[in-house]
């Protein structure tokens, strides 16, 4: 009889994160400053990031993003949860050995010049790291991991005596990628890397990001709003919105149904090629502004702007991450009736009637100055 050989288990995920809380104290005072408040910058958000694997965060500025990836790095501390990598919860780490786990973890931040001491050159800014580990090997041995590390990300090594300022918006990210790779990183998280550069150089960049994980091994937390970079270089997309992670799926199928209101939203905003589809396609509109994150609404956090909201459970019950799909997890009470056309979304200045705000067109009376950036294609008037 031949022995069926055993399953292997699954292989536990790089990193886990389980109720990552950030909350920013408000302090008012004249003499003696108290807290007043907080400012729930990310509110119990729960993710996992497979080993060799990309996992896209997108939403709206002020969302929480961008905090919760320089928590998981440690950059800003913690207020709850854990954020487990590799098998370590990170959030109770100090000293050594967290500077010794930092080696495995690298951030490539936003504004590539603003990340890059403009009084050293790009010799310095790559050998910096590797004395401060120890690594690369005495002076030659570092001299020839940075020419390694320069080629790695196409700049030529004439460009290690120049400084930031010399360089192109391109060039300088390529450096901060090259910074962030010098350690031989597990884990990568990329802040807004391509959103401060033009389009061509966009592709350049993505393209740079998905030769290096191929080639290095590299597992990728990449933050953005520019939904169709996430779609082509993610395997899983997670939406947050105000704090929280309202839907997370594989990017195919996040892009081809998404069941939260407001990744729908998001998703109907993303052009589409082809100027028939554009025309006709459905365009969910929100009203209202975001609500600040230190003073969420109760329940659920979009309902004041969800064009499905309803009178029982929205306002008043929070929904809970759960699962609709095939690793498709949604926040959502009402996500099956919605998936389903049982319900049926309002327009704009229905919502916006709900919240005393009325839509007007655009050139009637006085208008909001932002009203268009809030989402709203026509100006909104306060009653």
């Amino acid at each position: 009889m031949t022995a069926v050989p055993a399953e292997t288990p699954p292989a536990d995920p790089l990193l886990r994160v389980e109720g990552l809380q950030v909350h920013f104290p408000i302090k008012r005072g004249l003499f003696v400053d108290r807290t007043v408040g907080h400012v729930r910058a990310v509110d119990g958000v729960d993710l996992s990031i497979e080993r060799g694997s990309t996992y896209g965060l997108v939403g709206e500025s002020g969302c929480g993003k961008s905090t919760l990836g320089r928590a998981v790095l440690r950059l800003v501390e913690p207020t709850a949860g854990r954020v487990v990598f590799d098998g370590t919860d990170v959030a109770s780490l100090s000293g050594e050995p967290l500077r010794t786990i930092r080696r495995r973890m690298q951030m490539v931040f936003q504004d590539p010049l603003g990340s890059l001491d403009p009084r050293q050159n790009v010799e310095s800014l790559l050998s910096e790291p590797l004395h401060a580990h120890g690594l690369g090997g005495g002076k030659q041995g570092i001299a020839e991991r940075i020419r390694t590390l320069l080629d790695a990300v196409g700049l030529p090594s004439a460009a290690l005596r120049r400084y930031p300022h010399e360089f192109s918006g391109g060039q300088r990210q390529r450096i901060g990628i090259a910074r962030a790779i010098a350690l031989e990183p597990d884990l990568l998280i990329a802040d807004e890397p391509v959103s401060a550069l033009d389009v061509s150089v966009q592709a350049q960049v993505v393209n740079l990001l998905e030769e290096l994980q191929e080639r290095l091994g590299l597992t990728y937390l990449v933050i953005a709003h520019d939904l169709a970079v996430v779609k082509h270089i993610s395997d899983v997309v997670g939406v947050m919105y105000l704090g929280s992670l309202v839907e997370q799926a594989p990017s195919e199928v996040l892009y081809a149904e998404p069941l939260h209101p407001y990744s729908r939203a998001l998703m109907s905003a993303v052009p589409v090629p082809d100027p028939v589809v554009e025309e006709t396609r459905e365009r969910i509109l929100l009203a209202g502004d975001l609500p600040s994150p230190a003073n969420p609404p109760s329940g659920c956090r979009f309902h004041t702007r969800c064009p499905w909201r309803q009178e029982t459970r929205c306002d008043d019950e929070v929904p809970v991450l759960r699962e609709l799909g095939p690793a498709h997890l949604v926040s959502c009470h009402w996500a099956e009736e919605i998936r389903d056309g049982v319900l049926r979304p309002r327009s704009a200045e229905e919502v916006a009637a709900t919240m005393g705000v009325s839509v007007r067109p655009t050139g009637v009376g006085d208008i909001e100055s932002d009203a268009l950036v809030q989402g709203i294609d026509a100006p909104i008037e306060r009653t």
